[in-house]
């Protein structure tokens, strides 16, 4: 993230089973509001079998859409736009997303995505350092921007009548960036910086531990700031043939909501977002199989200056493919997981925070969540506790796991879950840069229409969906788990 101070800046959004400000992380709608997610290749062979298993379950059919309210253009460089009209707000959110995250990178490139998201900023021949930011916060604006490993998105949010002064810049900055060599090197001490910071943080190394237990030869199994040894072997040429491959117009989504007549915003993003440079050949991650977790795969660590232990547990969930004929099928269960989540571990109710924390004081504090990705979701349940209560609380859990996957969830939690869920996602969708947020991201996973098909789905889910769900993808013997010790 471009802006330190914030929590968008925290590539460990993940950290506790969320996913961030991109958001995002978790299910795009709770997860967007900030995003930095630091939020795929898996082959065929292995979590291909994705769209295998997911056919065994007898989910709830497809879901009738609800009307989308935004409008869908493809330009004819392949660019495609999103525009919903909101005339109430006289603001205007541009959210621009690229499929061009982590998992665009060969391994040995690995923190080249976002590193090329601090270089954007940098300007172009035309645009000096320092010009973008002056020509939207001149003008009250605001401005950021994240990167996880499904996509990179930049925003910026103005009074809608500066939005034909603003967004000239940025769409400049995202199609030309010049990646200068001398600000190339500046750069990367903010970003190796992030790095040694990142280290600093126990609960970012019990994460980024417990992602490589997960994913060992996935993309998703790397750090998304990349490591000190990866940048300092790469250079400034090598970036702009990174950029010039991926920032293409069939890799990009502009959503526009606001006070801005569709003609109007389909006519500024058509002359701003050209003409694109000719892309250049980059090399590409080789994708491996991916070993299934058929054991406890577990890892300790024990760090100085820590008062209470982690214990960190992760299982592999469902991804989504917005080419695959599985797509709705696919969106339930990940939203099952989500309500799964939010059973366990959401407020002093759920099963796992009144038993763990408030009945029987074991832990500090415990949280779950799903956070859902383009090839594999990934499902997780993060403790903070007393040594001595580790092996004991894990214990617990996977007990509690076996009990939901044998025993339906009662009427009263599954609409307890369902209420939380939804009103989550009314308060996720009142203002127009968490819409533009919203229907970017699921531009970048699935399509853009389905995300108005959230509650829905959540009101279709039944009790022994979620209990099919717990006996798929829930196992008290086949996960990965982090316990962090103090030193």
């Amino acid at each position: 993230m471009r802006d330190r101070g914030k929590k968008l800046d925290n590539e460990c959004a993940l950290v506790m089973g969320i996913t961030a400000d991109l958001a995002c992380q978790a299910i795009a709608k709770r997860r967007l509001d900030g995003d930095k997610v630091i939020y795929n290749s898996v082959k065929d062979s292995d979590i291909a079998s994705w769209t295998e298993l997911l056919s065994l379950l007898d989910l709830p059919p497809v879901l009738s859409q609800s009307t989308f309210p935004a409008s869908l253009t493809v330009l004819d460089n392949g660019l495609t736009v999103i525009h919903q009209h909101t005339p109430a707000m006289p603001v205007a959110a541009v959210d621009v997303w690229v499929k061009a995250g982590a998992i665009a990178e060969p391994d040995e490139w690995t923190g080249m995505a976002h590193f090329l998201e601090h270089m954007i900023f940098k300007g172009t021949k035309r645009l000096p350092p320092g010009s973008f930011d002056l020509a939207i916060e001149g003008r009250g604006g605001m401005t950021n921007a994240a990167t996880s490993y499904d996509y990179a998105h930049y925003f910026i949010t103005t009074a809608a009548q500066h939005l034909d002064d603003t967004l000239p810049y940025l769409a400049e900055l995202l199609l030309y960036a010049a990646i200068p060599d001398d600000e190339f090197g500046r750069e990367r001490q903010v970003v190796l910086e992030e790095i040694n910071q990142s280290y600093d943080d126990p609960d970012w190394l019990a994460f980024q531990s417990l992602n490589e237990m997960v994913y060992q030869c996935h993309p998703y199994g790397r750090p998304i700031l990349g490591t000190a040894e990866t940048l300092m072997a790469r250079s400034p040429a090598e970036m702009r043939r990174f950029h010039r491959a991926h920032y293409q117009p069939q890799n990009m989504t502009v959503v526009v909501v606001g006070d801005v007549p569709n003609a109007a915003a389909i006519d500024l993003v058509s002359r701003t977002f050209q003409p694109f440079a000719s892309p250049l050949d980059c090399p590409r991650h080789e994708p491996e199989a991916e070993p299934p977790i058929t054991t406890i795969r577990r890892q300790e660590l024990c760090l100085p200056r820590l008062e209470q232990a982690r214990l960190m547990m992760a299982w592999i969930g469902p991804g989504v493919d917005s080419l695959s004929s599985a797509l709705d099928t696919q969106l339930q269960a990940a939203y099952g997981m989500e309500m799964l989540s939010v059973l366990l571990a959401e407020g002093r109710t759920s099963r796992l925070v009144r038993e763990l924390r408030e009945e029987r004081n074991l832990v500090q504090a415990i949280s779950s969540g799903f956070s859902l990705q383009r090839e594999s979701g990934l499902f997780t349940i993060s403790a903070w506790l007393e040594p001595e209560n580790l092996e004991r609380v894990e214990a617990i859990i996977c007990d509690r796991l076996s009990y939901l996957s044998a025993v339906p969830v009662s009427e009263a939690e599954l609409a307890r879950c369902k209420r939380l869920l939804c009103n989550d996602y009314a308060f996720s969708t009142e203002t127009p840069n968490q819409l533009a947020g919203l229907y970017g991201y699921y531009s970048i996973l699935a399509n853009p229409e389905v995300a108005v098909t959230y509650p829905q789905r959540i009101q279709a889910l039944q009790a022994a969906d979620l209990q099919q769900l717990a006996n798929h993808y829930l196992s008290p013997y086949h996960y990965a788990a982090t316990v962090v010790r103090p030193l």
